[in-house]
């Protein structure tokens, strides 16, 4: 959901905005709104780090005080996320493109539900993308077409050596932030290349032993796509984390939420396990999988559950307007010098206990 903009974060008309594409160290690739080609390497403002306010790649961000000549500038101001990813960590994202491939390494179904779970959980538009089909029959192309489409997706199938299915891809990524995950090996950074072919992606090559690729890509970083748009390339890793809870992994599965649309459960809280009368737990093909990935989600939200509360990076401010809002805490100072007064209280402290415990001993 959109958030609304708070008095301080009302765009003026002389503001120069735009958008962060790439997040190194403390400094920020920002290329601005008026002219796609225009690119400032900035810094953030001292007082939006002690706020706790942290800048991601795919923030829209108001710059001050450019310098033209060495293309540089300050980050005044983060304007509100429309959607927020931690891992990868891209603000205001459209679509997830997940590829996987269907030969080299041959496509694991168990693998590929926990990346659509992921996924999902997301909240974002899915594209899922099926890479190297020109390693397979026709035959095999339409059995896993049938297959997916029971799971509830219709994916794209594309082949970057033989240039099949890029230009449907390339017209679903128009004008939006998409955000490219997937297994290691896959043909991602090939993928992108062929997206966009003036980019300079280094391709990992599928290791023999393992079947996995080298883990090529560094840091987030958002590349332009022709036409408009741009492309997120995230770090690569073996497996997404299942973080979610329990009671929602059920909405991840498209099959389940069929099922849910169509009758309810009788108990509310129904994990669709072993409860009587539960309309989702039934003979479709991934609910082994489902079943699995519960038993995950229990045991990780049980070992969240045994870990202290941490404290919160919230406080509650009053404005003079008589509106309420959270806004993040400073950061405490580990080395703060203690005051006049302090120290005066404390010496008025020792002195009165001494003279307490001489007046006990006498």
């Amino acid at each position: 959901m959109e958030q609304e903009l708070s008095p301080n974060d009302r765009i003026v008309d002389h503001d120069l905005i735009g958008t962060v594409v790439a997040v190194q160290a403390n400094f920020y690739q920002v290329c601005l709104e008026n002219n796609s080609t225009q690119f400032l390497l900035c810094t953030r403002r001292t007082r939006l780090k002690k706020i706790g306010q942290k800048v991601m790649v795919g923030d829209r961000v108001i710059v001050e005080e450019p310098d033209w000549q060495d293309s540089r500038g300050a980050i005044a101001q983060v304007l509100p996320r429309t959607t927020e990813l931690e891992r990868p960590p891209v603000a205001n994202a459209d679509i997830i493109l997940l590829v996987f491939a269907v030969e080299e390494p041959a496509l694991d179904p168990w693998q590929l539900s926990r990346f659509l779970v992921k996924a999902e959980s997301t909240t974002l538009e899915l594209c899922l993308c099926l890479n190297k089909c020109d390693l397979i029959t026709v035959e095999q192309r339409q059995q896993w077409q049938g297959r997916l489409k029971q799971w509830g997706y219709d994916a794209s199938y594309v082949s970057v050596i033989q240039q099949q299915g890029i230009n449907r891809l390339w017209e679903r990524l128009q004008g939006k932030i998409t955000v490219v995950a997937g297994p290691s090996g896959v043909g991602k950074s090939s993928l992108i290349r062929t997206l966009i072919p003036t980019i300079d992606l280094r391709v990992g090559k599928v290791s023999g032993k393992l079947q996995r690729g080298r883990h090529t890509t560094r840091h987030v970083e958002l590349f332009e796509l022709p036409g408009g748009g741009l492309l997120a390339d995230s770090p690569g890793f073996n497996q997404p984390d299942l973080d979610c809870l329990p009671r929602d992994l059920a909405r991840y599965f498209p099959e389940a939420r069929i099922r849910l649309q169509k009758a309810t459960c009788q108990f509310s809280n129904c994990l669709h396990k072993d409860e009587p009368n539960c309309v989702v737990r039934g003979d479709w093909e991934r609910y082994e999988y489902y079943l699995d990935f519960l038993d995950k989600a229990i045991a990780l939200q049980e070992i969240l559950q045994k870990q202290p509360d941490r404290e919160s990076n919230l406080k509650l401010m009053v404005k003079r307007s008589g509106k309420s809002q959270y806004e993040p805490k400073l950061q405490t100072k580990k080395y703060r010098r203690t005051n006049r007064k302090t120290k005066h209280q404390n010496l008025q402290d020792i002195y009165e206990t001494q003279l307490q415990e001489e007046t006990e001993d006498s």
